[in-house]
C-alpha cells in the first residue's frame, strides 16, 4: 500500500497545527453536550477521553496518516458504547483524518479505507438498540461526512498534482530555453566565424601576393612595383570594406536598425575574378542551362565557396589559371572550381578523397549543408584539384504558391 506522496508535508506554522488540534477537541466536547431528546447538557467526563484521545492522534496525520485515522476511528466506535449520541461533531477528528488520507493515497485505496472507517464509525450504534427515523438520518449523514471529507481530499491531491505538473512544464520549457539559446549561440559563433574567414582569408591571401610581387619587383621594375602597391591598397581597402559589411550582416538579425551593405552574391562574380586577376590568377566562367536568380542565402552561399576555393588555388596550387562552371538546372545549380596544377592539401587526406583538412574547406562544406546542399573536393584526373557544389533553390511553382 503506497501513498502517491510518501514525503512530509511542508512545515507548518505550529499555530496553524494548534488550531486544527485544538478545534477538533472542542468540536468534540461540542459533540459530547447533545443529547437523544436534543437537548444539551455538560458532557461527561468519557467525552474529554474521546476528544483527548481522537485530537492527540491528529498531530501524526501528516507522517502516519493510517494511524492516525485507525486511531480517531476505534475513538469514535466508543461514542455508543459509552451512551453518548454519534453526530458528526463528536467524530469530528475522525473527519480530518479521513481528508488527510484522501490526500495522500491513491483514489480506490483511500476509498476503500475511508469506506472502513465509516462502516466501523455507524456499525456499534447498529448494534445497541433499535433505530428510529432520526437514528437512521444521523447516522447516514455521519458516514456523508467523512467520505464527503475524502472527496475534498481527493480534489487537494489532484490540484497539488496540477500543480506540480504545471511547474515540472514550466522547469522542462525554461531547460528547453537555455538548451536553444545555448545551441543558437553556438551556431552563430560558427556563423560568424565562417564568414570572417571567407572576407579575411581571401583579402589577405590577395595582398601576400600582390606584397610578395612588389618586393620582387622593387629593384628591376620600379613602375611595376608602384602599380603592385596601388593594388595592395586597393585590396587591403577592399578588406576594411568586407569586413564592414560582413559585421554590419552578421548584426542584421540582433539589431535591424544597423547600416548594412547587401551581401554578395554570383551578381558580384565579376568584381571577385577581377580581384584573382591582379594577382596574377586567370580564371575562365563557363556556364551552361538557363540562368535562375538564387534566393538570398544560397546565393551568398554560392560567393562564398566560390570565393574560397579560388583562394585555395592561390595559396596552395603553383598553376595560374582556374576554371569556374556554373550548371543551372531546374531545381539546383552546381558550381564546379577546377585548377590544373599541383595541389599540395590533396594528398594531405587521411580520411577519404574527398575530405580534406582545413578550415576552409570545412567551411564550404558547412556552408552548403546549411541550405539543403552538398560539396566535394578531390584530385582532378589531371592532377588539378576540384571542388563541387551542388545547392538547391525553389524551382518557379514554389516560389508562386
Amino acid at each position: 500500500m503506497t501513498t502517491i506522496d510518501s514525503a512530509l508535508p511542508s512545515p507548518r506554522r505550529w499555530w496553524w497545527e494548534g488550531a486544527i488540534v485544538a478545534s477538533a477537541f472542542a468540536l468534540t466536547l461540542l459533540g459530547g453536550t447533545i443529547r437523544v431528546d436534543d437537548t444539551l447538557s455538560a458532557p461527561p467526563a468519557t467525552t474529554y477521553v474521546i476528544a483527548l484521545v481522537s485530537s492527540a492522534a491528529l498531530t501524526m496525520r501528516h507522517r502516519a496518516p493510517i494511524a492516525a485515522i485507525a486511531v480517531t476511528t476505534a475513538a469514535g466506535m466508543l461514542v455508543a458504547p459509552l451512551d453518548l449520541l454519534l453526530t458528526p461533531l463528536i467524530v469530528a477528528p475522525a473527519v480530518i483524518a479521513a481528508y488527510s488520507v484522501a490526500v495522500r493515497f491513491e483514489r480506490r485505496v483511500a476509498a476503500a479505507m475511508l469506506l472502513a472507517s465509516s462502516v466501523l464509525l455507524i456499525a456499534p450504534t447498529l448494534l445497541f438498540g433499535a433505530l428510529s427515523w432520526q437514528d437512521t438520518s444521523r447516522l447516514a449523514v455521519v458516514a456523508a461526512f467523512v467520505m464527503m471529507a475524502g472527496v475534498l481530499g481527493y480534489s487537494t491531491q489532484n490540484r497539488r498534482a496540477y500543480l506540480l505538473a504545471i511547474e515540472e512544464r514550466a522547469r522542462h520549457a525554461e531547460e528547453s530555453r537555455d538548451s536553444e539559446a545555448h545551441r543558437r549561440v553556438a551556431e552563430e559563433r560558427v556563423r560568424i566565424a565562417r564568414e570572417l574567414h571567407d572576407v579575411v582569408a581571401h583579402q589577405l591571401t590577395l595582398a601576400n601576393a600582390q606584397a610578395a610581387v612588389a618586393v620582387h619587383l622593387f629593384d628591376s621594375r620600379p613602375e611595376q612595383t608602384r602599380t603592385s602597391l596601388n593594388e595592395l591598397v586597393e585590396t587591403t581597402r577592399d578588406a576594411l570594406d568586407g569586413l564592414r559589411a560582413t559585421v554590419g550582416l552578421l548584426r542584421q538579425s540582433g539589431d535591424a536598425a544597423a547600416p548594412t551593405e547587401p551581401a554578395p552574391g554570383l551578381s558580384r562574380l565579376h568584381v571577385l575574378l577581377e580581384s584573382f586577376d591582379r594577382v596574377g590568377l586567370k580564371i575562365s566562367v563557363r556556364h551552361e542551362g538557363p540562368h535562375r536568380p538564387l534566393p538570398p542565402g544560397v546565393d551568398l552561399t554560392a560567393y562564398r565557396i566560390i570565393q574560397e576555393a579560388l583562394t585555395n588555388v592561390t595559396k596552395h596550387s603553383d598553376t595560374d589559371t582556374a576554371e569556374v562552371g556554373l550548371l543551372w538546372s531546374r531545381d539546383h545549380v552546381t558550381i564546379t572550381i577546377v585548377d590544373s596544377g599541383d595541389a599540395p592539401t590533396a594528398s594531405a587526406a587521411s580520411d577519404g578523397p574527398d575530405r580534406l583538412p582545413g578550415y576552409g574547406l570545412i567551411g564550404m562544406r558547412e556552408r552548403a549543408t546549411a541550405v539543403g546542399g552538398h560539396l566535394s573536393a578531390s584530385r582532378g584526373a589531371d592532377g588539378g584539384f576540384v571542388v563541387t557544389a551542388t545547392l538547391p533553390f525553389p524551382s518557379t511553382n514554389d516560389r508562386t504558391s
